[in-house]
């Protein structure tokens, strides 16, 4: 019979011995329910973009694409900029181009699939769909008013007009668009099938509400409509959506009006995205020494991002008709931008250690919860975080690898991510915060320790994150927080207990790299330090629990910290 325990009567396992330097100071109480299902686990991590779309096909991007299609439970959506940019291929930060429209002599359109087969090719060959960005025009589709009115002045350190914002304004024939947009549809389908590209989600743009759409709205609403009736033309199965606006008051103005007129023209709108960032640092970038510190100290905000998604999930709630549609938060990251790092701004460092992973963690659950609160619900919500070329090891990007393609901490919040079970079940915290009312949480969420856990429908193992975390990179605690765990509802025998840790002894090949000196030329000895102690790592030998409905665990939590803990049954 299954027993209800709470944390201060269950039985205790001998498993996750205390750091013997820290002091357990508080305690929190953590229980899991696992015969109380909450019905199947939204996975909104599994998605990942990126800006600079010919390091998709590098061999550091193709590494990195395999490594997440190999420990990912479920295929993600990659979503690269670029793809209609006019240009040679050259990879550079915040830019990128798939070459892939063309005209002749005489005005003929033609077209040239190389870069877009290389892109599309790594990412499905990865495991993964591509979410493809229809955006941004080409040169050859650039109006006459672009090169009259846009500001530019010719500079040995810039390409051209072209590359510095003509490519933001909107194409002057939209029928060659259709063309465009048609001519890929048609070649996706022709080169990967209509089993593969039915995953594939098809958008118009990227956060047309700000300098990235040098049009009005209602010019954004034809081209949205010349695309859709392009896209399903060829393809009427395709899933198209949009309009990847911005996060702010402008953004939320903008994702009103082409939802509106989207319905006024009885348009589809499979998806509707958005997007939302955690903190623009100020300055963005110092321009000081090398390793000076930030003029001020900064961190990313959980309640900014929260607020954002919470009022554009209330702007769809008002067109009935798309509300039950699948919401993309298709850029959802806790700074911008991707491309700088702790040489521009050092509050970005963040981005290289334990911090991020348990910030991820933190986010991903608090999305879920605000799901509770809305009809329409965030399907997923992309880390654009991806691989940065020609970099310095650990230079801070917002990125899953640094240079040699060391892995950073971040891509073990991932791995973490993809051990939870196809189920959630009841868990709660007595030290979490409570996101009910966003309004009152002010500009960073405090001090947590919060949970979510998961049972597999196939064989009733259960996976349990636990975090201890918040909004103030800088914080430091030299004291650990000791967790109670209880876990109820498990069927009676012996269960195997394995836990992982994230926290700046484990998971983290930023810390080994520090504790090196920090090289920038690391020896052969030294490489092979770093990389044995890059992925997801166990805090302790996995142990057995004979157990009768409930199990009993205590864990230490250090400041940011996150534990993984995989209960299964011995067969």
């Amino acid at each position: 019979m299954t027993q209800n325990a709470s944390p201060s009567d269950v039985q205790r396992l001998p498993y996750a011995p205390s750091d013997p330097d820290a002091t357990a100071l508080r305690c929190a109480h953590v229980t899991v329910d696992a015969s109380a299902d909450a019905g199947g686990l939204e996975r909104p991590w599994a998605s990942l973009g990126y800006d600079e779309i010919n390091w998709t096909y590098t061999p550091q991007g193709r590494r990195t694409l395999r490594t997440i299609g190999g420990f990912a439970e479920t295929p993600y959506h990659v979503r690269p900029h670029n793809i209609f940019n006019s240009g040679t291929g050259l990879g550079l930060p915040h830019w990128g181009s798939g070459n892939v429209y063309h005209e002749d002599a005489d005005g003929k359109p033609y077209y040239d699939f190389i870069i877009a087969d290389l892109t599309y090719d790594a990412i499905v060959g990865a495991g993964h769909h591509p979410l493809v960005e229809l955006a941004f025009t080409p040169l050859a589709l650039v109006p006459d008013e672009a090169k009259t009115e846009f500001p530019f002045e010719n500079s040995p350190s810039q390409y051209s007009a072209y590359e510095a914002g003509w490519w933001s304004y909107p194409p002057k024939d939209y029928g060659k668009w259709a063309g465009l947009v048609g001519a890929l549809v048609e070649h996706a389908l022709e080169r990967y099938g209509a089993d593969e590209v039915q995953h594939w989600l098809w958008e118009l743009w990227n956060e047309p509400d700000i300098s990235y759409w040098r049009g009005t709205p209602e010019q954004f609403h034809d081209l949205y409509d010349v695309t859709v009736k392009a896209i399903r033309d060829v393809y009427p199965a395709a899933h198209v959506g949009g309009p990847a606006v911005t996060g702010g008051d402008q953004g939320a103005v903008f994702l009103h009006g082409f939802l509106q007129a989207c319905s006024d023209r009885d348009l589809p709108v499979d998806f509707v995205s958005f997007h939302t960032k955690g903190s623009h640092f100020t300055p963005w970038r110092t321009y000081g020494p090398i390793g000076a510190p930030a003029p001020e100290r900064q961190s990313p905000s959980t309640p900014k991002m929260l607020r954002e998604i919470d009022r554009a999930l209330a702007v769809i709630e008002r067109f009935p008709q798309y509300t039950g549609a699948p919401v993309i938060v298709d850029e959802c990251d806790a700074s911008v931008p991707a491309h700088w790092g702790i040489y521009d701004n050092a509050n970005f460092a963040y981005r290289n250690n334990e911090y991020y992973p348990v910030f991820q963690a933190k986010l991903m659950k608090k999305v879920l919860d605000l799901n509770e609160q809305h009809t329409a619900k965030v399907h997923e919500a992309t880390t654009w975080s991806f691989s940065m070329e020609g970099e310095r090891y650990f230079e801070g990007t917002r990125s899953f690898v640094t240079a040699s393609g060391i892995e950073k901490p971040l891509m073990n919040a991932y791995r973490a991510f993809a051990h939870l079970r196809d189920r959630r079940v009841a868990a709660t915290s007595d030290q979490s915060t409570d996101i009910s009312d966003i309004s009152a949480l002010g500009n960073g969420l405090p001090e947590e320790v919060d949970v979510i856990a998961s049972r597999s429908s196939a064989d009733g193992s259960v996976a349990i994150l636990i975090w201890r975390h918040t909004d103030d990179q800088y914080a430091e605690d030299p004291d650990t927080t000791r967790v109670e765990l209880a876990v109820n509802g498990l069927d009676s025998g012996d269960w195997t207990v394995e836990h992982f840790r994230i926290d700046r002894s484990h998971s983290n090949s930023h810390t080994v790299w520090q504790d090196l000196g920090a090289p920038q030329d690391p020896t052969p000895e030294q490489l092979a330090a770093i990389t044995a102690r890059q992925g997801l790592e166990r805090f302790a030998d996995d142990a057995e629990l004979t157990v009768d409905g409930v199990a009993g665990l205590e864990l230490d939590l250090p400041l940011p910290s996150l534990s993984l803990v995989v209960l299964t049954k011995v067969a």
